[in-house]
C-alpha cells in the first residue's frame, strides 16, 4: 500500500460499543491515523465510554435508547454520520471488544483497490485469550473460516461505501446475523464478498461463565430461523439446513423421548443419537467442540423458537416485519 493510498479521508471506520471500557481505547488506538472519520456508536453506555472516545478523536453518536437496539441499527446510524463527515471510499465496521491487527487495512484496502468487483473483505478474528475458558476456545474456533470467495463476514470486514449505500445499509430490524443478511443483498447486486488469509482483529469475549454461551448460542438460533424465513427460498437456502439441524437435535429428539419413556423405557435409547453424533464429528472438530457443537443446539432450538413466537405475535399485530 503506498503512501497516497493512505491519504486521510479514503478509509473511514465504525465502531459500536457499550461500557467496553479499556477494549474501547485499545480499539481506537489500533486505528492508524489515517483512518479518518473515526466514528464511534454508544449504545447507552454508563461507564464515560463516550467521553473517552471524544478524547482519543472520535466523532461519537449516541444511540437513542428509547428505541429497540440492535447492532444493525447502530452500524447504520455510525454509517449515515460517517457518510456525512465526508466521502470515504471505504469503511472498516468493527465491534469495540475489538483491536485491528496491524497490517490488516492496508492488506485490506490494497485487496479492494486491486479487485472492482468486491464489495466486503474480511481476515481472520481471533480471541485474546482463547485459553481462559471453553468458551473462548469456542469463539475462537467459531471465527476460523477458510480463506477465499466467501457468503458472508461477520461483525469486523472491510466495505465499499458506494455498494454498502445502494443496499440501504443493515436491516436494522435484525438482532443477530445482519451481516450474512447484508451480504446476501450485495451478492444479488453482483458484488463479491472475500476472506483473505490475513491477521484481521483480536477479539475479547471474555465468556467465562455457561450462561453466556448459552445466551450466544440461543441468539444463534434467533438468527438461523430468521435468516431462514427470509431468504430461505432457492436459490439462497439462507440457514434453512442450520435452522432444521437446531430443531431436530434441540426439540424434536427430547421430545420425541419424552414422550416415549411414557410407553417403553427403551425409548431412552434414543438418546445415545447424541454421544454417537458427537462421535462422528470429533475426528473433524475435536471432542470439546463437537460436544458443544451437539450441546447448543437445545439453546439454538430455544432461540428458534422465540423467534417464531414473536413472529406470531407480530404477525397478528398487523406489523410489517423486514424491509
Amino acid at each position: 500500500m503506498t503512501d497516497t493510498e493512505r491519504t486521510p479521508g479514503r478509509v473511514g471506520a465504525v465502531v459500536i460499543g457499550r461500557n467496553e471500557g479499556a477494549r474501547l481505547i485499545a480499539c481506537l488506538a489500533s486505528f492508524p491515523v489515517w483512518v479518518r472519520p473515526l466514528v464511534y456508536v454508544d449504545s447507552g453506555s454508563t461507564d464515560g465510554s463516550a467521553a473517552a472516545a471524544r478524547k482519543a478523536g472520535a466523532e461519537v453518536v449516541a444511540l437513542d435508547m428509547s428505541q429497540p437496539f440492535t447492532a444493525a441499527r447502530a452500524r447504520n446510524e455510525g454509517f449515515a454520520r460517517l457518510r456525512e463527515l465526508g466521502a470515504p471510499e471505504f469503511v472498516q465496521f468493527v465491534d469495540g471488544d475489538c483491536r485491528m491487527q496491524p497490517g490488516w487495512l492496508e492488506a485490506a484496502v490494497a485487496f479492494l483497490a486491486a479487485r472492482p468487483s468486491v464489495a466486503v473483505v474480511c481476515g481472520r478474528r481471533r480471541e485474546v485469550h482463547p485459553e481462559a475458558s471453553v468458551w473462548n476456545r469456542l469463539c475462537d474456533a467459531e471465527w476460523d473460516t477458510p480463506p477465499g470467495q466467501a457468503k458472508a463476514c461477520g461483525g469486523d470486514a472491510l466495505m465499499r461505501v458506494t455498494p454498502v449505500a445502494e443496499v440501504e445499509g443493515y436491516d436494522s430490524s435484525l438482532i443477530a446475523g445482519e451481516e450474512p443478511e447484508l451480504c446476501i443483498r450485495l451478492r444479488r447486486a453482483g458484488w463479491e464478498v472475500w476472506r483473505i488469509d490475513q491477521e484481521m482483529t483480536l477479539h475479547d469475549a471474555a465468556m467465562t461463565r455457561i450462561g453466556q454461551w448459552w445466551k450466544r448460542t440461543r441468539r444463534g438460533g434467533h438468527a438461523f430461523a430468521e435468516g431462514a424465513a427470509m431468504h430461505g427460498a432457492a436459490p439462497e437456502r439462507h440457514w434453512v439446513a442450520e435452522t432444521r439441524r437446531a430443531v431436530l437435535w434441540g426439540a424434536v429428539l427430547p421430545l420425541v423421548t419424552g414422550l416415549g419413556l411414557v410407553l417403553t423405557p427403551w425409548a431412552g435409547s434414543l438418546l445415545l443419537a447424541y454421544p454417537l453424533q458427537i462421535l462422528r464429528l470429533s475426528p473433524s472438530l475435536g471432542w470439546e467442540r463437537a460436544t458443544f457443537l451437539v450441546l447448543g443446539k437445545v439453546p439454538e432450538a430455544q432461540g428458534v423458537l422465540e423467534f417464531h413466537l414473536n413472529r406470531l405475535r407480530r404477525r397478528r399485530a398487523g406489523l410489517i416485519e423486514y424491509k
